[in-house]
């Protein structure tokens, strides 16, 4: 049992992250810049499901994670 339940976890693909296209990063600045914010590291999600990632952005009181949708749309914003 201990044996499968090991072949499982090391049978899942793991998914790594892309960088976003130049473009991509331009309108991921705009948006973080818009909330008074700016820096961080970008990635975009390779699962499919189109959400980039803003990671250790600088605001004014604090430093904070953006999750963006396929739109650009910050869907969640988290204190880092």
């Amino acid at each position: 049992m201990i044996a499968a339940a090991a072949l499982a976890f090391v049978a899942t693909p793991a998914f790594a992250d892309d960088d976003p296209t130049a473009d991509e990063a331009a309108k991921i600045k705009e948006v973080i810049a818009a909330w008074g914010c700016e820096g961080g590291e970008f990635e975009k999600e390779t699962e499919a499901s189109g959400v980039f990632e803003a990671e250790d952005v600088k605001c004014k009181d604090g430093q904070y994670d953006f999750r963006l949708d396929k739109d650009f749309k910050v869907i969640v914003i988290t204190a880092d």
